[in-house]
């Protein structure tokens, strides 16, 4: 959208929001980048040039606005609607591989040369890799900064800098002020942690956001030890690459509140970007529903409750996993079966709020159970075992680097697995916009109380027109049934 100077130009004296991350104003006489919606006097049009990308501002000289704060801003939906390179690249670079693994690690998972990841993101993006990292370093070293009272040597290396030198110059550089003076700067809450690893802040998300079936169905679904519902918030455990941690996510009309403990801070930025992933909450609603509002059937359900959102997950395996396990039960079956895996083979965890108690299993752990163990039917063992195997030994990978059609084709090639179960990983799991169930029984009975076609094959034909978005119009064809996904919790 940067290269429509026009649209961008009306974007920013209008100060739409809707806009925030999609691209960034860059102020040719103050030097500053900005959201679209930042507060201040737009400036003359000759004096604004448009960049994709927050390291792009940076990497042209630019310095982050100390009133609309851009690195902030919701990110950009095109890397959750997308499964070329450029999206799989930054989904990966959000998830902190650059950080962990380098250029090289971030090249590899992706089966491309480092120079070919660099040429198409700085094509695109106008930054390569190692900046669009840094500028991720930056947000996450002021959000460390102004939320816990940590040292800042500890804040520089949580955050993902090399030394405290290259985190004060960045900081300085980024955001004109020192790490002592953001800290000076920040407004003073008693939300914010103040205990090692403990830390609380805000997810800003894209207007409207539509919590009841989100939150309702995480909290439905809930599998105990792992997921719980708890004076309106959803908590949970999350395995990270350093270690472990717990969230607590709490709906406000204007942004998700997130209280984070962890037990190692270099987790931080993968935390918040899996929790961001888990509630959907770079998604672009208002394209989203003008699209589906122009089904004159759809239309009543998204004009009642606009800003629904794919309720998705934390952890790609866990899900598939689960997924097998509600094949053809019920939802408080499938959370029995999963909390009795929990209990047997996952990791325990100390939760100070107490509640929560494990860790779900990793797939290394699920390939050694006894397959006599499981209270299943043959075939669905079979689906099981087969399953987990695959994704401990590495031959299924289910992570945010992989292509959305590919890794389906390979779910369908699995014994037990059918279109059903491979979609509704796509949709959650793999995070595919477009995925669609036109077999599931959900489905099927509101497209007919709708009037839309019922059988599988005449609802997709009919859903062609609901493309790219068929995994939202899902989620408002759900929400016309009474079952508790679609409410959010008392």
């Amino acid at each position: 959208m940067h290269t429509d100077t026009e649209r961008c130009v009306r974007a920013v004296r209008s100060k739409d929001a809707r806009f925030d991350g999609w691209f960034f104003t860059a102020v040719l006489t103050t030097g500053i980048y900005c959201r679209p919606s930042c507060p201040v006097v737009p400036p003359k049009p000759e004096n604004m040039t448009f960049h994709p990308s927050a390291a792009s501002c940076q990497q042209a000289g630019f310095r982050a606005c100390k009133r609309c704060r851009p690195d902030t801003s919701p990110g950009s939906p095109e890397w959750n609607r997308r499964a070329d390179l450029t999206a799989r690249a930054m989904r990966l670079i959000a998830d902190g591989v650059v950080d962990r693994e380098g250029v090289p690690g971030l090249a590899a998972r992706l089966g491309y040369s480092t120079r070919q990841i660099e040429r198409q993101l700085l094509a695109e993006l106008g930054a390569g890799p190692l900046a669009l990292a840094r500028a991720q370093r930056a947000q996450t070293a002021r959000l460390l900064v102004e939320t816990t009272p940590l040292p800042m040597a500890d804040v520089a290396f949580a955050a993902g800098f090399s030394s405290v030198r290259t985190f004060n110059d960045t900081v300085r550089e980024v955001f004109a002020l020192s790490p002592s003076e953001l800290r000076t700067r920040a407004p003073h809450s008693s939300a914010a942690g103040t205990t090692p690893g403990a830390l609380s802040l805000r997810l800003p998300f894209r207007a409207p956001l539509n919590p009841d079936n989100l939150f309702g169905h995480l909290a439905a679904t809930a599998v105990p030890g792992v997921e719980e519902w708890r004076e309106g918030a959803y908590r949970r455990t999350l395995r990270l690459p350093y270690g472990h941690g717990i969230v607590a996510l709490t709906p406000n009309p204007d942004h998700v509140a997130c209280r984070l403990t962890l037990s190692d801070l270099r987790d931080l930025t993968v935390a918040i970007s899996r929790c961001r992933r888990l509630l959907d909450l770079d998604a672009d609603p208002a394209a989203v529903d003008d699209q589906l509002r122009t089904d004159e059937l759809l239309a009543p359900l998204v004009d009642k409750a606009p800003g629904r959102r794919v309720p998705r997950t934390v952890d790609e395996a866990e899900f598939a996993v689960r997924a097998v396990l509600g094949q053809q039960v019920s939802t408080a079956a499938a959370r029995t079966h999963a909390a009795r895996l929990v209990t047997a083979h996952g990791d325990a965890v100390d939760d100070p709020e107490g509640g929560l108690t494990h860790l779900f299993p990793s797939a290394a752990a699920l390939a050694e159970v006894d397959p006599d163990t499981l209270a299943m039917p043959r075939t669905r063992r079979t689906t099981f075992t087969t399953l987990v195997s695959h994704l401990a030994d590495g031959s299924l990978n289910l992570g945010v680097e992989g292509d959305w059609a590919e890794t389906r084709a390979r779910l369908l090639a699995l014994p037990g697995f059918g279109p059903w179960t491979a979609d509704v990983i796509a949709m959650r799991a793999l995070g595919d916009p477009d995925a669609f169930l036109p077999t599931d029984l959900g489905v099927r009975r509101a497209a007919a109380e709708l009037g839309l076609p019922s059988t599988p094959a005449a609802l997709t034909a009919r859903a062609a027109a609901w493309r790219p978005w068929r995994a939202y119009a899902v989620q408002y064809l759900w929400a016309t049934d009474s079952h508790p996904i679609n409410f959010l919790p008392v």
